[in-house]
């Protein structure tokens, strides 16, 4: 990582986050003390997708030089500390980490003027400031709405299939199963790649931070440090009405960004959700779910231009 990107550790009341700032000198050159005085550009906020991290947003940092991008490791990706226990998680933990992170921010005197939230990012910064309208003045969302929902009758299905795989997991712990080493980091990026479609340097950007190299005797090779439970079913999720619910009437400026190749199912949703945004604009990029990775250059000017105009 160059010398633009400061790496950073958070520690919150209830967890340590990992994450990074971009275009953190000043206008003058001078760079901002320990308490994060002396800096000039505005803050942005960025919160990445379910098991990227804070490298997902480093090629639109390179674009977006007028502000200064914080992108944090999100708990159990990266960088961060993972959540204590081996309960199951739920997306609704992720409301209290980055309420946790604004007051953090606050204390130091720093406010984001703006959140960007990719996919659960965006999903989790939507209901977090339709209920905190001073978060920021602007939501950007890339490839997101609001939060995921199902209708009531798959309950005891999902709550029966996520414990009986917490279940299974906490066994594998228990008889002390050795987790899966990979000879080369270019090994995962291909299998990402081709699982995916994600373009080879995005992928590697991502999965060098949610990997490590470990030495030592046979098992020696890259490890995933990602919290294994991500992948595991939530044990409950809301029904769209109590999704609803949560952004009905959102009133701050939203920008929506989208991919021409995006997640189909975003689409098929928009005309659904826009009611519930008060002002929303919603922009098309040629892109996948990864648009501002793949095109940051048009996804910077995007945002740029909403920032300085909209509101």
């Amino acid at each position: 990582m160059t010398n633009e990107f400061q790496e950073l550790e958070l520690a919150l009341p209830h967890i340590r986050l990992a994450g990074w700032q971009h275009g953190s000198t000043a206008s003058d050159g001078a760079k901002p003390d320990s308490q994060g005085h002396g800096q000039s550009k505005p803050l942005v906020l960025a919160l990445h997708g379910w098991l990227d991290n804070a490298q997902s947003f480093a090629p639109l940092a390179a674009s977006l030089k007028d502000v200064r991008l914080l992108a944090i490791d999100w708990p159990g990706h990266g960088r961060s500390a993972h959540r204590p226990g081996e309960y199951p998680l739920h997306w609704i933990d992720y409301l209290y980490d980055l309420h946790a992170l604004l007051q953090f921010l606050m204390v130091r005197g720093d406010r984001p003027v703006a959140i960007i939230g990719h996919s659960l990012g965006g999903i989790v910064a939507s209901a977090y400031v339709a209920a905190h309208p001073d978060a920021c003045k602007k939501l950007i969302l890339i490839e997101a709405l609001g939060p995921l929902s199902e209708r009531p009758g798959k309950s005891q299905k999902r709550l029966v299939d996520s414990f009986a795989s917490h279940t299974a997991l906490s066994e594998k712990k228990t008889t002390g199963e050795q987790a899966k080493a990979y000879t080369s980091l270019d090994a995962i990026v291909e299998a990402r790649h081709r699982l995916t479609g994600l373009n080879k340097t995005a992928c590697e950007l991502i999965l060098a931070r949610n990997f490590e190299y470990r030495s030592g005797g046979d098992h020696a090779g890259w490890y995933n440090k990602t919290d294994p439970r991500l992948k595991l079913d939530s044990p409950l999720r809301l029904t769209p009405a109590h999704a609803e619910a949560f952004i009905r009437g959102l009133e701050m400026p939203t920008l929506l960004l989208m991919g021409e190749q995006g997640f189909a199912k975003l689409h098929e949703a928009l005309e659904h959700a826009r009611p519930l945004y008060r002002q929303l604009q919603v922009h098309t990029i040629a892109g996948d779910h990864h648009l501002h990775m793949s095109d940051p250059e048009t996804t910077a000017d995007a945002i740029r231009h909403f920032l300085s105009t909209c509101g």
